[in-house]
């Protein structure tokens, strides 16, 4: 079957993806203050649409990427190379803040329409470079390069929803106070996990074969 044949680099796609989505940037910020202001259903509905966010670049960077390797061969090479320096870079901020963990601020915003939570997390996710460059340094492991459109769709839909269950995780768990006072505890720690993870994967990424 076509799945089993690229299912190992789709399950190495999806590892890079939920440790990065469960990493706090831009997107957890902007959760928090929605759930601790407005409460957990607005903050979901944004969570759809950063999770909305991240399919569309998802594709975006499959359709670029599948085009400038069939322009050139050479170019998975370096796209490997570009996509384990920034694994490299999300180490780094990683062991960064294990030494010096930052606080945990909340993007404040005000009471909106579902539609405006959806667009305001969709367009920070789009309009967030580290995103982009995240979602290349995730195409670079070339998952579903030269499969059929089923195998594809398949790898969008389980990328979107690892996305939605990742950022919707910290929509309701960081809306409690005592929960986020236990992750400020242990953020050290988390961090650090998270620098190992991103080293060991950029070192698979840059000695890999294909």
């Amino acid at each position: 079957m076509d799945l089993l044949l690229f299912l190992p680099g789709i399950l190495a796609a999806y590892a890079i993806l939920v440790v990065g989505a469960s990493s706090p940037g831009p997107s957890v910020a902007l959760l928090i203050g929605i759930a601790t202001s407005q409460g957990r259903a607005p903050a979901m509905v944004a969570t759809l649409g950063i999770a909305t966010g991240s399919m569309l670049i998802n594709l975006l960077t499959m359709l670029g990427v599948g085009l400038l390797l069939s322009q050139a061969a050479w170019a998975m090479t370096g796209l490997r190379i570009i996509g384990a320096a920034y694994l490299v870079y999300l180490a780094y901020g990683a062991f960064r803040k294990a030494i010096n963990p930052p606080a945990v601020q909340a993007i404040k915003t005000d009471a909106q329409s579902n539609w405006r939570h959806f667009g305001v997390g969709f367009l920070l996710q789009v309009t967030n470079p580290k995103a982009i460059a995240f979602w290349l340094s995730i195409a670079s492991i070339g998952a579903v390069d030269g499969a059929n459109p089923e195998v594809v769709a398949l790898f969008v839909l389980g990328a979107f929803l690892i996305s939605f269950s990742c950022h919707g995780a910290w929509a309701l768990a960081m809306s409690t106070r005592h929960i986020r006072a236990a992750y400020a505890r242990g953020r050290r720690w988390i961090e650090t996990a998270l620098g190992v993870f991103f080293v060991f994967a950029a070192w698979k990424l840059a000695t890999a074969e294909k």
